[in-house]
């Protein structure tokens, strides 16, 4: 047994593993980051590439009475607080009446949120905004002859020496033989895009698509092949990369074989499922570096059992080669307990984190939310719930059973941030939680602290916020604290329990004049200080 839950108190879980360490999981509190009376469904999250205070999550909207659906417009600045997210249900680009939902978002290397969606009858479209979401360009077309196309994927190149730097990559299953997947590009945050270009050539359907950054402006698209007929199983996976950026592609159309869910779920309200797979790279500079993760939702092929369960394959060499699936969920095989819609990150620490519905603690018509967490390379795995409650889905009347598609996750100042849709209220809602990664046990595997060390802060001088990272040889009691050029005490960064390891933590001088200040880090027979500067 991997672990052994001991009590819950105050969002605190408490695991004994079976060496006999002691993990402490702190979880944040459940909330919505944005209610209102409107259904939000389908939500995806991002950050800002340069600063984690800012997050962007859109979902689709909709108002059944009258009819009216677009993307919801879900913006934090402050790094998540529950209270301070703050949109709209709307996407005020026009033609706002002829939105059709299904957003995919990016935010790209100058700060500007994309977003591209369906046309109320067909076609995809995008806009983009320079002011954190408030407002939104005019649509432009992206491909107007698709019918009901599927959910665009987007990722942008933010690292300063690619060659590509500043392309924004945005790649879809188009609706017609041989339902290629076609993709975009845009090297001015939206304004301009090329002509749509068809990546693959499939002999059986493509469905999903998404789209990854890998090392030194490599390009990343998988979809999976799905059967001719209703309920268009997931069949196999697909792989497409590009190094020339999406000049050129190197196409795999059958990586691995899956066996996928498709299909309605009785137990479940009938609500309409899928297998699709999600991608996640590693570019962490770590030990795995590189390392591509697929996750799939799969039945009655092993490791996955005859209930829907999460599988995972990696490749430790650039697409060319995968590994045999590994089942996620750690609950007995064949329990009839289900496991749905998984999403995949990977951290700054290199964690392979896992987020999806999962019934196993409750009554079979109701769902709860789990993450799982990998600290090497998803070799093994270990289990939280990460919901206070549980609901009982409900397909969304007029959307031929669907609760949605997908779920999200991402990472940012030092947690996971996952967000899903839930109906305990009444109507699906976008919920989220926090939780610490240092508190998952997750460290920078590969690098053994074997001292205390303080770096220099980064950038330095700066203006108005750096990064102070430090190491420690032992878990215990830090703190880090912050005092101006005559010894007074400006404010306490950190001072709180840390497993030991390589920590990092961004600070924020912006009520500050500028000037020389010091920090001091602490932890017990230790301290060391150094000098920085504030220059505005």
């Amino acid at each position: 047994m991997k672990f052994l839950i001991l009590f819950i108190m105050n969002s605190t879980l408490i695991f004994t593993q079976h060496l006999g360490k002691e993990v402490t999981l702190s979880i944040g509190e459940n909330f919505r980051i944005y209610p209102s009376g409107v259904n939000q469904w389908e939500p995806s999250i991002v950050k800002h590439p340069y600063d984690d205070d800012i997050m962007f999550v859109s979902a689709n909207a909709l108002t059944l009475n009258p009819f009216f659906i677009s993307e919801g417009i879900y913006v934090t600045t402050d790094g998540g607080t529950k209270w301070n997210w703050f949109g709209s249900d709307t996407c005020n680009g026009e033609p706002f009446q002829l939105h059709g939902g299904d957003p995919g978002i990016v935010i790209d290397h100058d700060g500007v949120f994309l977003l591209t969606r369906k046309g109320f009858s067909s076609g995809i479209y995008t806009h983009y905004s320079t002011d954190l979401g408030e407002n939104w360009s005019n649509q432009k077309i992206l491909s107007s002859d698709d019918i009901a196309p599927e959910k665009a994927g987007l990722v942008s190149d933010v690292n300063p020496s690619n060659a590509f730097f500043e392309r924004t990559y945005v790649t879809w299953v188009k609706q017609s033989p041989p339902f290629p997947l076609t993709f975009v590009y845009t090297d001015d945050s939206g304004i301009n895009w090329s002509s749509p270009q068809q990546i693959n050539n499939p002999s059986q359907r493509s469905a999903g698509g998404e789209i990854a950054m890998g090392l030194d402006g490599k390009v990343f698209v998988s979809w999976s092949a799905v059967t001719n007929t209703s309920p268009f199983t997931e069949d196999f996976v697909g792989l497409a990369s590009s190094t020339d950026g999406g000049t050129t592609w190197w196409v795999d159309e059958n990586i691995y074989d899956i066996n996928g869910i498709s299909g309605l779920l009785a137990e479940k309200g009938n609500i309409r499922v899928n297998g699709l797979p999600r991608i996640a790279v590693d570019t962490t500079g770590g030990a795995r570096n590189g390392w591509i993760y697929i996750v799939t939702g799969q039945k009655n092929l092993s490791p996955a059992g005859s209930d829907p369960d999460v599988i995972i394959n990696r490749s430790t060499d650039g697409g060319q080669t995968w590994s045999a699936g590994i089942r996620v969920n750690q609950d007995p095989l064949n329990n009839g307990k289900i496991q749905l819609f998984p999403a995949v990150h990977v951290d700054n620490f290199s964690g392979v984190n896992v987020v999806f519905y999962d019934d196993r603690n409750t009554t079979t018509d109701s769902l709860g939310m789990f993450l799982a967490r990998s600290d090497d390379g998803g070799t093994t795995w270990r289990e939280f719930e990460i919901s206070d409650h549980n609901f009982k889905p409900a397909p969304i009347a007029g959307f031929q059973g669907k609760m949605g598609d997908n779920i999200g996750i991402t990472s940012a100042n030092g947690k996971i941030w996952p967000v899903w849709m839930d109906n305990s209220t009444g109507n699906y809602q976008i919920w989220t939680v926090p939780i610490e990664i240092s508190s998952v046990g997750i460290e920078d595997e590969g690098t053994t602290v074997s001292e205390f060390q303080l770096e220099q802060n980064y950038p330095n001088p700066f203006n108005p916020s750096t990064s102070i990272s430090w190491k420690t040889p032992f878990s215990g009691l830090q703190t880090i604290k912050v005092y101006d050029i005559m010894g007074k005490e400006i404010l306490t960064l950190v001072d709180e329990y840390r497993l030991a390891g390589e920590h990092k933590i961004k600070y924020d001088a912006s009520s500050l004049p500028s000037g020389i200040y010091f920090y001091q880090l602490k932890s017990s027979n230790f301290s060391e200080t150094k000098k920085m500067m504030l220059i505005k």
